[in-house]
């Protein structure tokens, strides 16, 4: 009885529903919301595209790089200069480094995907072209024509280094010899400060919970977090001492040795 109730009025819904969608200004009405639909469709496509292409287009120049500078070299232009914050420790060596990779981590700065107060600073004052010319300018700066780091490390680490290479798999991603990454947006580490890359080691092992200390990088930080600070003391001071491309350029009038 109820199969044959659903049956009869499913048959008057289906009819009734058949004589509706037929009236003409049903299918007018529907007509007009496909249009807006279609139209909010592409307007969003346009504004991707748009957008993927504006990023595409910036482009660092070098040149003007050169003049956007001055807030990096009262610490980058300083060899040996010292950060106090949130230990002693000396700042990278940024001349020679990948742009794309300084580029990255300005903008990690400015999201505050990185935590440091003063970087981020710096990096709140630079629009994306002025991250792209201040990476061009750094890339090119201190690069010697003809100048190669071999393929493979000329030092050797110790059982303990290598057994943490190992496990973290470092060479991966940073290459071989520390100084040719797979990916221009990954850091040259060959050759950096052992202090710096120690800091840079606790901050991807802190994550991203402190609101002034940290790195938001889930891959580095999985890998970080496997070892004590003990070890990654260690992995710095064997990668500082490989030879590398970054450098700092000493800024005459800055660098208090120049009198």
């Amino acid at each position: 009885m109820v199969l044959k109730w659903y049956g009869e009025w499913g048959c008057v819904c289906a009819a009734y529903n058949r004589a509706l969608i037929d009236r003409p200004e049903f299918l007018m009405d529907c007509a007009r919301k496909m249009n807006k639909l279609l139209t909010a469709v592409f307007a969003v496509s346009v504004a991707c595209v748009t957008a993927a292409s504006s990023a595409q287009e910036i482009k660092g120049d070098a040149a003007a790089g050169a003049t956007k500078v001055a807030l990096c070299m009262g610490c980058h232009g300083i060899p040996e200069y010292k950060a106090s914050f949130p230990e002693v420790y000396e700042v990278p060596k940024i001349a020679g480094q990948n742009a794309q990779y300084i580029e990255a981590a300005l903008k990690e700065y400015k999201s505050g995907d990185r935590k440091f107060p003063t970087m981020r600073a710096v990096a709140s004052t630079l629009s994306d072209q002025d991250i792209a010319d201040v990476a061009a300018y750094y890339s090119t700066l201190g690069v010697e024509s003809g100048h190669t780091v071999p393929d493979e490390p000329s030092i050797k680490p110790n059982a303990q280094v290598a057994a943490i290479l190992a496990k973290a798999n470092c060479a991966a991603c940073h290459g071989a010899n520390f100084d040719k990454p797979i990916a221009p947006n990954y850091p040259k580490l060959a050759g950096q400060h052992a202090s710096y890359l120690l800091v840079a080691l606790k901050e991807y092992k802190a994550g991203s919970d402190n609101p002034h200390f940290g790195r938001g990088n889930p891959i580095m930080g999985a890998m970080a977090k496997q070892f004590s600070d003990a070890d990654l003391k260690a992995v710095a001071e064997y990668v500082s001492s490989l030879p590398g491309d970054v450098k700092t350029v000493a800024i005459p009038r800055l660098d208090p040795r120049f009198k």
